[in-house]
C-alpha cells in the first residue's frame, strides 16, 4: 500500500467534503451541511490514523474512536466538541436516530467549530 496516497486521499476527499459542506449550509440545507462537515472531519482523521499505522483506517463514524487510533492529541475542549459533533453523522444515516433541532444560526456556529478542527486536524498531519 501507498501510505502517501492514501493519506493524499483522506485529505483530499475530506476538503471536498467541507466544501459541499459549506454549499449546502448556504442553501439552507442545515442537517445535510452537518452531515457533509462530519464526514469532512471523519475523513480528515482517517488521514492521520493512515499516517499513524500504515494501514487502512477502520470502517467507523466515531469521530474520538479515530483520533485514538491516530495518536493525536486533544484538548478537554476539542474532545468535548468531537464528541457532541457525533450526532450528525447518526442524523444523515439513520432517520430512526435522535434527532437534533436546530435554526441556521445554530448550524453556522457548528460549522465555524467544525471549521476550525478541520483547519488543526489540516496542521497536525
Amino acid at each position: 500500500m501507498d501510505v502517501q496516497k492514501q493519506i493524499d486521499f483522506w485529505r483530499g476527499s475530506a476538503d471536498e467534503d467541507f466544501a459541499a459542506a459549506e454549499s449546502l449550509l448556504e442553501k439552507g440545507h442545515l442537517r445535510h451541511s452537518l452531515f457533509f462537515a462530519h464526514l469532512g472531519i471523519e475523513k480528515m482523521l482517517k488521514a492521520h490514523v493512515t499516517r499513524q499505522t500504515e494501514d487502512i483506517p477502520p470502517r467507523t463514524h466515531n469521530l474520538i474512536r479515530l483520533t485514538e487510533i491516530a495518536g493525536l492529541k486533544i484538548d478537554a475542549e476539542q474532545e468535548k466538541f468531537l464528541r457532541k459533533f457525533n450526532v450528525y453523522q447518526l442524523e444523515g444515516r439513520y432517520p430512526d436516530s435522535e434527532q437534533v433541532s436546530f435554526n441556521l444560526g445554530f448550524a453556522r456556529e457548528k460549522m465555524s467549530r467544525a471549521r476550525e478542527m478541520l483547519k488543526w486536524l489540516r496542521k497536525q498531519l
